[in-house]
C-alpha cells in the first residue's frame, strides 16, 4: 500500500470514517502478519499479537504524527509486541523460583526436586520445540496430520472429502510431511 494512501485513509478513519479503517486493515493487515510470523510466535500468540498491535494503532490513530508513516509505526509496534511475547517466554532456571525447594514431597529432597523440576523444565522445552516446528509446516501439513492424530482417526475418504485431496494422495503426502517434521526437529537437536 503507497504512504499517499494510508496517510489520506489515516486522516479519513480519524473522522470516523469506517471505510477508511476497514481500508487500513485491508491494506496494511500483510504487513503486520509479516512481522508476527517473522518472529515464529505460536498460532495462539501471533493472532493475539495481531491484534494489540492493531489495538494500540486505533488508540493512537490520532496521534501519528507522520501519516504516511503510519504502517512504520504499526510495524514497529507489532514488532515490539512479539519481543515482549518472546521474552516472556524465556525459560527459567528451577532456581530463579523460591518456592521450587518449597514444593511439598514428602520422600524427596531438595535436590531430588530441583532434579525432577529440570527433567520437568526440559520436557516442556521439548513439547514446546514440538509444536513450534509442527506450526512451521506448511498449512496443509498441519491440517492433514491435524485430522490424522484426531481420536478417533477419521478414514481417509474423509479426509479426503475434509481436505479436497485425493485418497490415493493422502499417504505420500503424510509421509513428506513426517519427513520434513522429522528433518526441522533432527536440526533442532530434539532428535
Amino acid at each position: 500500500m503507497e504512504r499517499a494512501t494510508v496517510a489520506e485513509l489515516l486522516k479519513s478513519a480519524v473522522e470516523g470514517d469506517q471505510d477508511a479503517w476497514r481500508g487500513l486493515v485491508d491494506g496494511l493487515s500483510p504487513l503486520v502478519w509479516s512481522v508476527v510470523r517473522g518472529h515464529r510466535l505460536s498460532e495462539a500468540d501471533a493472532h493475539e499479537v495481531y491484534q494489540i498491535a492493531w489495538f494500540r494503532f486505533a488508540q493512537n490513530l490520532s496521534r501519528i504524527r507522520e501519516p504516511e508513516k503510519a504502517g512504520s509505526w504499526l510495524a514497529a509496534t507489532a514488532r515490539h509486541e512479539c519481543l515482549k511475547v518472546l521474552r516472556s517466554q524465556r525459560r527459567w532456571t528451577p532456581t530463579d523460583d523460591p518456592q521450587v525447594l518449597d514444593r511439598p514431597c514428602d520422600s524427596c529432597s531438595p535436590e531430588q526436586t530441583v532434579l525432577e523440576n529440570e527433567a520437568e523444565a526440559e520436557r516442556a522445552d521439548r513439547h514446546r520445540t514440538v509444536w513450534e516446528e509442527f506450526d512451521a509446516l506448511g498449512d496443509r501439513c498441519r491440517q492433514l496430520l491435524r485430522l490424522i492424530i484426531a481420536q478417533p482417526p477419521p478414514s481417509y475418504r474423509e479426509v479426503s472429502v475434509a481436505l479436497g485431496i485425493a485418497v490415493g494422495s493422502i499417504g505420500p503426502i503424510r509421509q513428506r510431511c513426517l519427513r520434513r517434521l522429522r528433518k526441522r526437529l533432527t536440526d533442532r537437536g530434539v532428535l
